[in-house]
């Protein structure tokens, strides 16, 4: 946390940023979004070179200690990243600041600089043809950008974009006979394209960043002060105190509840793991066991409605739909994602032998009549949404409900959680911090945007993925089901180095356009690569869910990766249902009662036949062996593909592989009724 001047005008601009946010809900500027989302990036991208060091010349070692003493402060859109700073700005920091402020806010400037500046209309009406000053200033804020970028998500990120700056330039060099060739930029034209369009920093991304986030984070802070968060965790404990499970149930239940309000991955698994770690620890979970549960219910969060990951504003923008349709969308695959994750830990459980643990804590009953209405905001999202309310309203309106609900804290002990106007300051400067990192992605997401719609790289991209699978095969069929898994491959692959909302930023201009070439409606497209973006947060070898997760239990990393891996399992193919067949718009609640419920049933048994297979264990029976498990794999693959015939063969196959365990069971159990009682009897 920053002190002294710096914390002081962290706090005093972060407080001008939300309240600016809030007003512009109710009272839009006149000049138009483009002109609010020039005077937002003023306002936050400073902070950035304020908030987080630049960590260039630190040791590895120090780095990581310090991420580790920091983490509980990350955000999704934190990967790899250096944590907030811990002590005062350096001179360059501040330069760099002051350099933002001005780079920023020049098109807004009512002052002539040579043949430049002059105000925001005069600034529009060069589009086209900067004039220098806008030439030299528009560098320097792509320059900025990649800074902020660089700080905040580590080098792999401004790489991506630094790649797609040089194709942009470069690209009238290719031989035009390549798929991928264009007539080619000069440099003016890519920051005109950057610096005065709709699709460049000031684009689709960074006006969801401005609009929607920067609130649903406000929210979470205040929400998270009020203390719903403690809640949560505890009326999870309450539910599953008397399982066998309670400890890994609380864990995944506790993943799911904090989750609906965070929106952040790394942040829910900090959280939860802080309260539900002792009690894995006490039931006998190895730390990288528990580590990869952890991190598999905290990537949850970015999954969970109603507040679901950055990139979910971004399809709500990009498909002209209400962001409720979006929830709509994500509410069976999160359903099925936790059950996934559920079945995992009961399969553990029996299979490992963990030990029941006793949890005190109150009846859920009762702490449902006590703390209940912290669940009032979340249920009034929905219904302002149902009703017409805007997004952006919505959310506003459950902060002033949380706000006033707070004060029903009974007892002198819970009184601190009431939001007094000094604790809503806090959340409202906590809420704003939370939207900084993703704010220099969102902008900086621009230039991929820019340059993809400059140089018409989205459809050349798109026909070369198809042309691949074609190449395979003639089939249609097979053709999409080709083209998904190369989509898939390529979508975990990016979101390996990139965070979450640059990923599905990248995999909509790449991707997209190919699933919809190749007839696949649009919401299955969208959320075909919002979950595999999801995904990569954790996805070996740099699943930042997992890191979160082995800094709070103090696992091996690498191990904790793949237990991580092997939990979310299921999730990884539930995706590839959405594209495939035409019954997958079901999972996305498309299509009426009776696809969604053929759909959503179908897709279940195949969750548990993948989740039996990869955990090696039928509960209620025993375990299952190598041949059990390959045919149970099977038959969750084949149960994806939603149409009769399909699933009829993988239901088969589950049946084979669960009577091969029966079997296996009946054996072992004779084998073990004829053992001698003793070794006398043997010899004899």
């Amino acid at each position: 946390m920053l002190s002294g001047p710096a914390g002081l005008l962290l706090t005093m601009t972060a407080l001008a940023v939300g309240g600016l946010a809030l007003w512009q809900v109710f009272r839009p500027l006149s000049q138009g979004s483009k002109y609010y989302l020039i005077i937002f990036l003023a306002g936050v991208l400073p902070l950035v070179f304020l908030a987080y060091p630049a960590d260039l010349r630190l040791p590895a070692r120090l780095r990581a200690r310090r991420r580790r003493a920091n983490h509980a402060e990350t955000t999704e859109s934190d990967r790899r990243v250096p944590a907030l700073a811990s002590s005062g700005p350096t001179v360059t920091d501040w330069a760099l600041g002051a350099l933002a402020v001005a780079a920023c806010l020049y098109p807004v400037l009512p002052i002539r600089i040579g043949s430049g500046g002059g105000g925001y209309n005069a600034f529009l009406d060069r589009q086209g043809l900067l004039a220098p000053t806008d030439l030299v200033l528009g560098t320097v804020l792509l320059l900025l950008l990649l800074e902020a970028c660089r700080r905040t998500t580590g080098w792999i990120l401004p790489a991506v974009c630094l790649l797609f700056l040089g194709y942009g330039y470069y690209g009238g060099l290719l031989p035009q006979s390549w798929p991928v060739a264009h007539a080619g930029l000069d440099f003016s034209q890519l920051v005109d394209a950057f610096y005065n369009s709709d699709s460049g920093f000031y684009g689709t991304p960074l006006d969801v960043a401005a609009s929607y986030i920067v609130l649903f984070t406000i929210y979470g802070a205040v929400l998270e002060l009020s203390g719903a968060g403690r809640f949560f965790v505890e009326l999870s404990a309450a539910a599953f105190r008397r399982s066998r499970t309670a400890a890994g149930r609380t864990a995944v239940a506790s993943g799911f509840l904090l989750g609906t309000v965070s929106g952040s991955g790394a942040a829910t698994t900090v959280s939860i793991g802080a309260v539900t770690w002792p009690l894995l620890r006490r039931a006998g979970y190895p730390p990288e066991r528990a580590g990869g549960m952890l991190a598999a219910a905290g990537v949850g969060a970015i999954l969970s409605p109603p507040t679901l990951g950055a990139a979910a504003f971004i399809i709500a923008e990009y498909l002209g739909v209400s962001y409720l349709q979006v929830l709509g969308w994500a509410t069976v695959p999160t359903v099925l994602y936790y059950l996934g994750i559920l079945l995992a830990v009961e399969i553990d459980a029996r299979r490992s032998g963990v030990r029941p643990v006793v949890i005190d804590v109150d009846s859920p009953w009762r702490l449902l009549a006590r703390f209940g209405y912290h669940f009032a905001s979340l249920i009034a999202i929905i219904v302002f949404l149902a009703i017409g309310v805007s997004a952006t309203r919505a959310v506003v309106f459950a902060v002033v409900l949380t706000v006033a609900l707070s004060f029903l804290a009974p007892r002198n002990e819970e009184r601190a959680h009431r939001l007094a106007p000094g604790r809503l300051v806090t959340a409202l400067v906590t809420g704003v911090r939370g939207v900084l990192a993703v704010t220099a992605v969102c902008a900086a997401a621009g230039i991929i945007t820019a340059t993809t719609t400059k140089t018409g790289l989205g459809p050349q991209a798109a026909a070369l993925l198809i042309g691949g699978a074609q190449a395979a095969t003639s089939d249609p069929t097979l053709v999409l089901v080709l083209t998904a898994l190369l989509a898939a491959v390529a979508l975990s692959l990016l979101g390996l180095a990139v965070p979450v909302t640059a990923s599905f930023v990248f995999g909509w201009v790449i991707v997209g356009p190919a699933l919809l070439d190749l007839g696949v409606a649009a919401p299955a497209a969208a959320m075909f690569v919002f979950y595999f973006a999801v995904l990569s947060e954790v996805s070996p070898p740099t699943a930042l869910a997992a890191v979160a997760a082995a800094a709070v239990t103090g696992g091996r990393l690498v191990p904790t990766m793949w237990q991580t891996l092997r939990y979310a399992l299921p999730a990884y193919l539930t995706p590839i249902a959405f594209v495939i067949t035409p019954a997958g718009l079901g999972l996305l609640g498309i299509g009426g009662v009776q696809r969604i419920a053929f759909a959503a049933a179908v897709t279940a048994l195949s969750v548990a036949v993948l989740a039996v297979a990869a955990g090696g264990w039928l509960p209620g029976v025993g375990p299952a062996g190598a041949p059990e498990r390959v045919l149970g794999a099977l038959a969750g693959v084949t149960l994806l593909w939603l149409e009769p015939v399909p699933v009829t063969v993988g239901a088969a196959l589950a049946v084979v592989a669960a009577a091969g365990v029966f079997v296996r069971r009946g054996a072992a159990n004779r084998s073990s009724s004829g053992s001698p009682a003793n070794p006398v009897e043997e010899q004899l």
